[in-house]
C-alpha cells in the first residue's frame, strides 16, 4: 500500500486514543486478531450438531435444517457438524479452503452465566481462584513479546484485555444501530383502529410490544458494552486489515448484538443476519490483507454459549459452553478441533448447556506458543496456572 493511501485510510477513521503513538511492526512478526462477540452467541445454530436428533427435538422452531442441498439446509462439515447456511459463501468457502477451524465445547470455568462477570474473567485471563482487573491477558502478552507485535484495540475505550499495558492505542469504530421499535409505524397502526372495537386491545398490544422491545433492547445494549454491531464490523473490516497490514500485529475488536433471548430465528432471522455480516466482514478482512493473510490468525469467541433448548420466546438464554472459530491463510484448518462429545441430553451440563471441554486459556496459550515460539515460562506469565493445549492449528 502506498503511503498516501494509508494516510487516507487513517483520515476516514476516528482519532486514536491514548496518544495513539504509531509503532513500527517487525516484518517477520505474525498477526493476531481477537474478535469478541459480546452477548453470548448461540453456537448451536452456527456449528450445528445435525447428527443429533436431540438438537431437533430441543429446537422445534429455531433449529437449522440438516444438510440437504437446499438454501435453508446447513452446510455439511463432517459426520457430526454442519455450518449455518448463511455462512456458506463466506466462512464455508474459507473452511473448504482449509482456512477455518472450529473448536466446540470451548469456554471458561465461570458458571455465573453473567455477561459482565464472564466477559471480565475471560479478558483478565486469570485462574478461578485469582481476581483482579489490573491487567488483561493481551497486555501481558504484549509484555512477553516486548515490541514484536505492536498492539491496537478497535474499541471506544481500552478493553480490559489490554489493561495494564503501556502505550496501547484504541480506535473507536462504533456506530449507532437502528432503533428496536419504529414509533411512526406504531402511530399509523393506532390510528387505523381508532374508534373501532379493536382500539383498546391494539393500543394495549402496541404498548406491550414497545415495553418488551425496550426491556430486551436495554439488556442487549448492556451486554454489548459499547461494542459495534455486526454490520458496522462488515463495513469497517477492510480498514482494520489495512491498519494491521501496515503497522499493527496484535488487535482486539468486540462486536455486539448476540444476546438472542427472543425471536432468534434459524436459517433466517436475527441471528442469521448478524452471522451474515460477521462472515462478510471476516472475508473482507482476509481479502484486504492479501498475501499477508498467510501470516495472520483470527480467533472469534464469546463469553459463553446459550441454552441448548429454545425458550418460550423462540430464543435462547444464557448458557455455558461455546464454539470458537480460528481463521488464517496459513493454518492447518478445515476441521473441527479439540475435545468433543456426541451431542445428546446426557452430555449437557446441568441438563441445559454445552459443557466446556476446551478451556479458553489453554486454547489461546497453545496458539500463542505456536505463533511466537513462547516457552512454558512465558505462557505462565500470560495465563497463570494454565497448561497450553496444542491443537496444531498453527
Amino acid at each position: 500500500m502506498r503511503r498516501r493511501q494509508f494516510l487516507s485510510t487513517l483520515a476516514t477513521l476516528p482519532a486514536l486514543g491514548l496518544a495513539g503513538r504509531l509503532f513500527a511492526a517487525p516484518e517477520s512478526s505474525p498477526r493476531f486478531l481477537l474478535v469478541f462477540l459480546r452477548g453470548g452467541y448461540d453456537c448451536a445454530n452456527v456449528l450445528i450438531p445435525y447428527s443429533s436428533d436431540f438438537y431437533y427435538e430441543s429446537r422445534p422452531h429455531i433449529a437449522v435444517a440438516r444438510p440437504d442441498g437446499s438454501t435453508n439446509g446447513a452446510m455439511r462439515l463432517d459426520g457430526e457438524w454442519a455450518l449455518a447456511p448463511v455462512l456458506r459463501r463466506s466462512i464455508g468457502a474459507m473452511y473448504a479452503a482449509k482456512q477455518v477451524a472450529f473448536v466446540p465445547f470451548a469456554g471458561t470455568e465461570d458458571l455465573s452465566r453473567s455477561h459482565f462477570e464472564t466477559q471480565d474473567n475471560i479478558e483478565c485471563g486469570l485462574p478461578p481462584d485469582r481476581h483482579g482487573y489490573g491487567s488483561g491477558f493481551l497486555a501481558r502478552l504484549c509484555g512477553v513479546l516486548n515490541g514484536r507485535a505492536p498492539p491496537i484495540a478497535f474499541t471506544d475505550a481500552l478493553p480490559l484485555s489490554f489493561q495494564g499495558g503501556t502505550n496501547i492505542p484504541n480506535l473507536s469504530l462504533r456506530t449507532v444501530g437502528a432503533a428496536a421499535f419504529d414509533e411512526r409505524q406504531s402511530a399509523i397502526l393506532a390510528d387505523m383502529y381508532r374508534g373501532s372495537h379493536l382500539q383498546t386491545p391494539v393500543s394495549t398490544g402496541l404498548e406491550l410490544r414497545h415495553e418488551v422491545a425496550q426491556e430486551f433492547g436495554s439488556e442487549m445494549a448492556k451486554a454489548n458494552r459499547g461494542a459495534i454491531n455486526a454490520r458496522a464490523f462488515a463495513l469497517q473490516a477492510e480498514h482494520l486489515a489495512q491498519l494491521m497490514r501496515e503497522r499493527y500485529r496484535l488487535g482486539f475488536i468486540d462486536v455486539g448484538g448476540w444476546d438472542t433471548h427472543i425471536n432468534e430465528g434459524g436459517a433466517q432471522g436475527q441471528l442469521a443476519n448478524n452471522l451474515e455480516n460477521l462472515g462478510t466482514g471476516l472475508g473482507a478482512f482476509a481479502g484486504a490483507l492479501g498475501d499477508e493473510w498467510r501470516h495472520t490468525v483470527v480467533v472469534v469467541m464469546s463469553e459463553f454459549g446459550r441454552t441448548f433448548r429454545e425458550n418460550g420466546n423462540q430464543g435462547t438464554d444464557h448458557g455455558h459452553g461455546s464454539a470458537y472459530w480460528v481463521l488464517g491463510g496459513g493454518i492447518a484448518a478445515g476441521r473441527i478441533a479439540g475435545e468433543q462429545v456426541h451431542v445428546h441430553q446426557a452430555s449437557l451440563l446441568q441438563d441445559r448447556d454445552f459443557p466446556v471441554l476446551n478451556n479458553y486459556r489453554s486454547v489461546l496459550a497453545g496458539l500463542f506458543a505456536r505463533l511466537w515460539g513462547l516457552d512454558n515460562g512465558q505462557l505462565e506469565r500470560i495465563f497463570p496456572q494454565s497448561r497450553a493445549l496444542d491443537l496444531r492449528l498453527v
